[in-house]
């Protein structure tokens, strides 16, 4: 019989006829039976074997888990197969030797649940290869924890507690489980802790997890949420800014749900509450220094205090400037000093003021700009609306675009001026509470319009040059800046546009003058004919005089 033959035997046997055959290995039966043996040659692929018999026995090397600690002289068990084979040699197996002398253990634990200590020997395809009792086992790797276990080459010469989960006693198959075992302590500690803990204790936990929106803390067979409001009590963007996968902290319970088996947990209320006694501490008007912390759009945050942080809107940064975003006045990190406005602690706000830090330069201005007074300032901003002109330090007055010429349509006040221009001017209006100053420049000299009202009512006669034509009047400069339009039907040329030239003088008579939109309608027509009356007249009288003369002369003669 071969050797092959008679593992397939061996391998076939009942559970009762592997333990006989077991116990026969303590009589000195030659075959079928375990004897002791003794090293007497190592190859790098075989060990010969001395087993009192006429022949030596050959172990393949692979049957041996630590090949190099074994020499010449050791003593193993060795099952033998077989006397004498094709080849002379002794039939023996070190491994069937170990299975059945450690087999009432392994069956003992299979079925009894028990735990016991595997020697992780390798890796292999789709788990490791252990050590139970002196034989190889099967740990899966699905097995090995109660999550991915994204090394296992590390595991490698490690000592594991496990549990049988599978035995195939004629293949000599043994599988085990870790497994199982963690999933079990990890009951037995949720079980603990729901029965044992109560909102208020302190505990400690294993950050397993960070998000958004906080952490998940391990306590031990239970998992806790750390939201990001209770870690600190002070401003945080992102929970990794205090914790890490991995830390070890003590945190407090502040809600538990024992049906749905939630916990939350607190780790700011590990100290106490920077905001209790927080109106004594921060009055308002009192003057405090604070690291600008975070720079928003409408604001500064600044921190006061470990978790205290008070906010400088934007519209509290400066008296007069015209701040498109914090970042102009205020740089991340940067001590300032601010005066507390308002304190809110039910909503743990605390509103800041950087201007109240420093004198209002607006304090008075109706003294030192009185309506009326002439200014000198530089042209700051130019914008479709007007000028911003600065008066001194932090005091700006704007310059309507309507205020800057009497005469002159501006479009943009860049047409006639320029940013950094010294210019003066005229308070026309101010408006402490609004903080704002109107001013004027055409203000400085007089109104051409309203003289040349004054000088020239309704129906006087002036005269105009052609500056422009346009489709449906002529307009004409009466005096330097100070224009006025005659509509196509008080010309007397047709038609006009081919009958009238540009810088042509005309004389024309004032028809109407709209105060309300500064426009002086004038008309040729008018001008001709009274001109046209008034010519009749003087004939009319030159006829009537020489009639009158020659009736005189009549008179004397026949007389």
């Amino acid at each position: 019989m071969t050797q092959q033959n008679e593992v397939m035997e061996l391998e076939n046997l009942s559970e009762e006829e592997l333990r006989k055959l077991y116990e026969e290995t303590f009589t000195e039966k030659p075959v079928g039976g375990i004897r002791k043996g003794k090293i007497v040659k190592i190859t790098p692929r075989e060990v010969i074997v001395n087993v009192g018999m006429k022949s030596e026995g050959v172990i393949p090397i692979t049957e041996f888990e630590n090949p190099e600690e074994i020499k010449v002289g050791d003593e193993i068990d060795v099952y033998v197969d077989d006397i004498e084979n094709e080849e002379g040699l002794a039939v023996v197996s070190k491994k069937k030797a170990d299975f059945l002398k450690v087999w009432d253990k392994i069956k003992d634990s299979y079925e009894n649940e028990r735990t016991i200590t595997a020697r992780v020997m390798r890796r292999v395809k789709g788990g490791l290869m252990v050590n139970v009792f002196g034989v190889e086992a099967f740990l899966p790797g699905s097995q090995i924890d109660t999550k991915p276990v994204k090394n296992m080459d590390a595991l490698v010469g490690t000592n594991l507690d496990v549990r049988i989960i599978k035995l195939n006693w004629k293949r000599r198959n043994i599988v085990v489980s870790r497994r199982i075992i963690l999933e079990e302590e990890k009951e037995l500690a949720r079980k603990k802790f729901f029965s044992e803990v109560k909102e208020g204790d302190v505990v400690e936990g294993v950050v397993k997890n960070v998000t958004e929106f906080g952490a998940f803390v391990d306590l031990g067979g239970v998992d806790g949420l750390l939201h990001v409001t209770d870690m600190s009590w002070g401003r945080i963007s992102h929970p990794s800014e205090i914790l890490a996968i991995g830390d070890r902290i003590k945190v407090m319970v502040i809600k538990i749900d024992r049906e749905k088996e939630r916990v939350s947990l607190g780790l700011k209320q590990m100290v106490p509450n920077p905001w209790d006694g927080i109106e004594e501490r921060y009055p308002p008007g009192k003057r405090v220094k604070g690291r600008v912390i975070s720079i928003v759009d409408y604001g500064a945050f600044v921190e006061l205090e470990p978790g205290v942080e008070g906010l400088v809107h934007i519209s509290e940064m400066s008296w007069s400037q015209h701040i498109k975003h914090p970042s102009e006045v205020v740089k991340l990190g940067e001590v300032i000093e601010a005066i507390v406005l308002d304190v809110d602690k039910e909503n743990q706000r605390i509103a800041l003021g950087l201007r109240q830090a420093f004198p209002d330069p607006w304090e008075g201005i109706e003294k030192r700009y009185p309506v009326g007074s002439r200014v000198k300032g530089k042209i700051t901003n130019l914008t479709s609306f007007g000028a911003f002109v600065e008066l001194e330090e932090g005091i700006e007055g704007l310059l309507h675009v309507s205020d800057i010429s009497w005469t002159k349509k501006i479009k943009h006040p860049k047409e006639v001026l320029k940013k950094g221009e010294i210019i003066e001017c005229k308070v026309l209006k101010v408006d402490r509470e609004k903080r704002r100053i109107s001013l004027g420049l055409k203000q400085l000299e007089p109104d051409p319009f309203r003289i040349f009202m004054r000088r020239h009512p309704v129906g006087s006669t002036v005269v105009g040059r052609v500056v422009e034509i346009r489709p449906k009047c002529i307009v004409v400069e009466l005096e330097k800046g100070l224009e006025g339009i005659v509509p196509m039907s008080q010309l007397v040329r047709r038609p006009f546009r081919e009958k009238y030239n540009l810088k042509e003088r005309l004389t024309l008579k004032v028809m109407e003058i709209r105060e309300d939109r500064r426009d002086i309608v004038l008309s040729e027509r008018m001008y001709v004919e009274e001109e046209e009356r008034r010519k009749k007249e003087e004939e009319r009288r030159a006829i009537e005089e020489y009639r009158k003369k020659v009736e005189e002369e009549w008179r004397k003669k026949e007389g």
